[in-house]
């Protein structure tokens, strides 16, 4: 019985062959990785390697945990403001005159306190002797949990705040890295426009000509508002002890704002509520916290009133107008210089001492 033998195997050649491929495509995909891998370190698109080319760079993410350690270690800056995006309105550029400051604003969407803890930190290893620090005092302090304390609530880039810079070259071979260097580079040669600004401070909010009552009518009843009663004494929130230490790691000589947001009537809590005995204990300990603190003022823009009752100062619950970000800034630097603020506005817990 004759055999059959296959002709599927390749032969020498053909093997010769495929190895002669496999090395190409080796070659070519080791070639490939290495200039993109070149090209993300030479754009750094986020401005914090030691060796990229001195350019100009922009913020350029949305995630503004890749985009704040660059501001917050420019030597452009002498003053900062932290928070969460109830403290992103505040201006730079308005509050520079009237505090003899450069602000840089690195307030975050969602920022928790140990996220705040952070990127102060970084800007104070940068800047010994800050003029001023302003901390937006919202509930992400007044109601941290666990997880607020200890975590990021988006995703951070670890080696941009702690450690050595030249970690970083270990860390950029990402594709969210390619994509942000890409648009890095298109700004850079002048065919992307700046979205986010380069103090820090970018409006997040629609223009006002877009305000529509009835879709903040809809957002107001689309939130959730905890109607329980207090049930007995509420202790000073958790994230306390972090405040504690973060204004103890700053210069005695630099002036210490604390303040509390705007917020709608309706965030705010009803009296003898769960809510409002929540915001009572955060008040009294920063009250407390503010008058241990040298060249600490603390003051208060949650409060009842007609900014608060009024629904049209308003976006949703926590996130106030143009027009009232700009009054915010006229009374806080009213308030640190001394003189007086309409009481309808703001309340001054603690007065700014020499």
């Amino acid at each position: 019985m004759p055999s059959s033998i296959s002709s599927s195997e390749p032969g020498p050649d053909g093997r010769a062959a495929w190895r002669r491929f496999a090395r190409a495509f080796a070659g070519t995909a080791a070639a490939l990785a290495a200039g993109i891998y070149l090209f993300v370190a030479l754009v750094d698109p986020w401005g914090m390697l030691p060796l990229s080319p001195p350019w100009h760079r922009i913020p350029i993410s949305s995630n503004a945990r890749y985009s704040m350690p660059a501001l917050a270690v420019s030597p452009r800056f002498d003053s900062a403001m932290v928070g969460t995006s109830t403290g992103r309105l505040m201006q730079p550029a308005v509050l520079d005159a009237p505090f003899g400051a450069r602000f840089v604003n690195l307030a975050m969407n969602s920022a928790t306190p140990w996220e705040q803890d952070r990127i102060l930190r970084l800007f104070l290893r940068h800047h010994p002797s800050p003029r001023v620090v302003l901390i937006d005092i919202d509930p992400e302090w007044c109601v941290a949990d666990r997880h607020g304390l200890s975590e990021p609530n988006r995703p951070m880039p670890d080696w941009m705040y702690a450690g050595s810079p030249w970690r970083g070259y270990t860390e950029i071979m990402t594709l969210y890295a390619v994509q942000e260097a890409a648009n890095q580079f298109m700004w850079l040669i002048g065919h992307k426009r700046q979205r986010f600004g380069s103090d820090g401070y970018t409006s997040f909010v629609p223009p006002d000509a877009r305000y529509d009552p009835r879709r903040v009518d809809e957002l107001f009843r689309g939130w959730a508002f905890d109607p329980s009663p207090a049930t007995g004494p509420v202790p000073a929130p958790a994230s306390m002890p972090l405040l504690t230490r973060l204004l103890d790691a700053i210069p005695a000589g630099t002036t210490k704002i604390l303040w509390f947001p705007p917020a709608a009537r309706e965030q705010q809590g009803a009296p003898g509520s769960r809510v409002a005995a929540t915001r009572a204990a955060c008040r009294r300990a920063v009250i407390a916290l503010a008058r241990a603190t040298p060249h600490a003022m603390a003051i208060d823009f949650e409060i009842p009133g007609p900014i608060a009752d009024d629904r049209t100062n308003f976006w949703d619950p926590i996130h106030y107008r143009q027009a009232v970000a700009h009054m915010v800034m006229d009374d806080l630097a009213a308030a640190a210089a001394g003189r007086d603020v309409p009481t309808t506005q703001a309340r001054v817990l603690v007065p700014l001492r020499p």
